[in-house]
């Protein structure tokens, strides 16, 4: 049983999500948690809150949410009648990462999968600001979907790494699975001036040779001194069709994603990204 929590906005980025989880994870048996957290919008209209008591507001704003949800779980159960997926509808006076993080402990879930952008929906920003609180604060991978994707079925994975991290076997096993059933190609990508490996990087190497063994890897280096540009290039000349990057402290994804300001992220990402996580919590 696959545990996949999907958080939404109500937005149609976050049913695309949706949609492309229950597509993606068609042959699996999985259970799908509908999430939305509103604490945000209890106090987003700060005139309303000065002539309603917080009660009433937070009543109402509680109240729109499950409906919105219901409206939610009857659409997806209409456009996607699979036998093997199981819904549940969790409604949330909570801030949108704790909840998550919440759900992740209780019901020991496998992968989020939401959209790269939500309702803000600014054309400007590879990810919305939800989706990078996520990505960087809930220990869990995330799968994140670009707005309007519709190519389900990944057939070419580009995985970016240095080798030099541990990778985690659950991880690890969550992404051969997910690749498996459509036969995808796994180009695992080493940006370096030199193709010689220091004993933990072989190591490491040889953890996923055995973890992604039902699937067809490529180890490939690539000359270059800017990693971001060697990504974009390789995704671009080479049509790859979903990104995997290991989120870990000190790594070239938090120098990508979080030490620029939000505005000057270079990394323009069209194609969906699953980012494996490998970061302890404080």
């Amino acid at each position: 049983m696959r545990n996949i929590l999907i958080p939404t906005d109500f937005s149609a980025n976050a049913m695309n999500a949706l949609k492309y989880a229950t597509e993606l994870f068609k042959y699996d048996k999985s259970r799908f948690f509908i999430m939305h957290a509103y604490q945000d919008e209890i106090f987003e209209d700060e005139e309303r809150i000065k002539q309603e008591t917080l009660v009433k507001v937070t009543q109402e704003v509680a109240d729109n949410s499950i409906s919105n949800l219901e409206n939610v779980l009857k659409e997806i159960k209409t456009v996607s009648p699979n036998p093997r997926h199981s819904y549940s509808i969790i409604s949330a006076n909570n801030m949108l990462v704790d909840e998550a993080d919440k759900i992740v402990d209780e019901e020991n879930i496998d992968v989020i999968v939401m959209g790269t952008r939500g309702n803000t929906n600014d054309k400007k920003l590879t990810f919305g600001s939800h989706t990078l609180q996520v990505l960087r604060y809930v220990q869990c991978p995330v799968l994140a979907i670009p707005e309007h994707y519709k190519g389900i079925q990944p057939r070419h994975i580009l995985f970016p790494t240095n080798y030099l991290i541990p990778y985690k076997r659950r991880e690890l096993k969550l992404l051969c699975e997910l690749a498996a059933p459509y036969r995808a190609i796994i180009d695992m990508l080493y940006v370096s001036k030199s193709e010689r490996l220091s004993m933990r990087q072989q190591q490491n190497q040889s953890f996923v040779k055995d973890e992604l063994c039902k699937n067809e890897l490529n180890f490939i280096t690539v000359d270059s001194s800017d990693i971001t540009d060697a990504i974009c290039n390789y995704i671009d000349e080479n049509d790859v069709d979903m990104l995997v990057m290991v989120n870990t402290r000190h790594s070239f994804f938090e120098n990508i994603f979080f030490k620029s300001k939000i505005d000057d992220i270079t990394l323009r990402i069209d194609i969906p990204f699953l980012a494996l996580q490998n970061i302890r919590r404080y």
